[in-house]
């Protein structure tokens, strides 16, 4: 392993390919087509396949091809093997640099504690799937989470289609509104124990880490929004992703959270994005 940690280090350091990375990060447990993780990072396909073959040839990022796309994601195996080397020889587990990290989940031996949750949905917009989100998990367990959403760029009303749906399934929808995500950051915010992308574009972008070091995952599906045509074929739309982050809301708030250490919780909220 020893002659493998530098040339994983080495690949690391070079800017692009770390924000390469770092993106494959944000958008596991996804296999991303390499024409979108170019576009994100506004490289030349050319440009990114250099990137990604040296990710792969570190052992950091693997392939699979769908059809004639190759898709790619971050294996996780080899990331915190990697890591680990870095706390736990290089510097000998000093408390001064392993105590912030090893809390977030490298020795998961701690289980989360029984009391009320934050939880945040993040999403492009905020005006369709993550204030379906919200609206779910507040209705299905507002005795044991506060949910809150927002939008990396947030439009100025919410989606009527959406609206619609939310009204139909009884919710009250007087009190949601559009939100920027910088609303939750900063002095005076919220604490969040999970943040939840929605949306592939909102996981795409840099965003500041967030205080608390809460537990994050990318649930990541189609835009609603965007689809064409009669009334009847968009409204169906909204409501197949209702249904959608209803089916994973129910199983997030199904997990036994108190009785989980971090890794354990990490791969539960990973692995309800998977088993859709």
């Amino acid at each position: 392993m020893e002659v493998l940690i530098p040339n994983r280090l080495s690949t690391l350091g070079h800017p692009h390919r770390l924000a390469l990375f770092r993106l494959l990060m944000r958008r596991y447990p996804d296999r991303v087509p390499a024409t979108e993780l170019a576009q994100a990072l506004g490289l030349k396909p050319n440009t990114l396949s250099t990137y990604v073959n040296a990710l792969m040839q570190a052992g950091l990022v693997t392939q699979e091809r769908v059809g004639t796309s190759l898709r790619y994601t971050v294996d996780l195996a080899v990331a915190r093997e990697t890591f680990e080397y870095l706390l736990r020889d290089c510097c000998r587990g000093r408390p001064e640099f392993c105590s912030p990290l090893t809390s977030f989940g490298f020795d998961g031996d701690s289980p989360m504690t029984d009391r009320k949750y934050n939880v945040l949905f993040i999403c492009t917009g905020n005006s369709a799937r993550s204030i379906f989100a919200e609206s779910i998990l507040r209705n299905e367990a507002g005795d044991r989470f506060v949910a809150y959403s927002a939008g990396t760029k947030p439009r100025s009303e919410l989606n009527p289609f959406a609206l619609e749906v939310l009204e139909q399934k009884g919710y009250d929808t007087a009190i949601l509104k559009a939100k920027n995500v910088s609303e939750y950051q900063g002095e005076g915010a919220p604490e969040f124990d999970f943040v939840f992308t929605v949306c592939n574009q909102a996981a795409n972008e840099e965003c500041p880490a967030w205080s608390g070091q809460p537990i994050s995952a990318h649930w990541g599906m189609p835009d609603p929004v965007k689809v064409e045509g009669s009334d009847a074929e968009k409204s169906l739309a909204f409501h197949q992703a209702y249904g959608a982050l209803l089916n994973r809301i129910k199983a997030f708030a199904a997990l036994p959270i108190s009785s989980l250490d971090r890794i354990g919780l990490q791969r539960a909220v990973d692995g309800i994005a998977i088993g859709d």
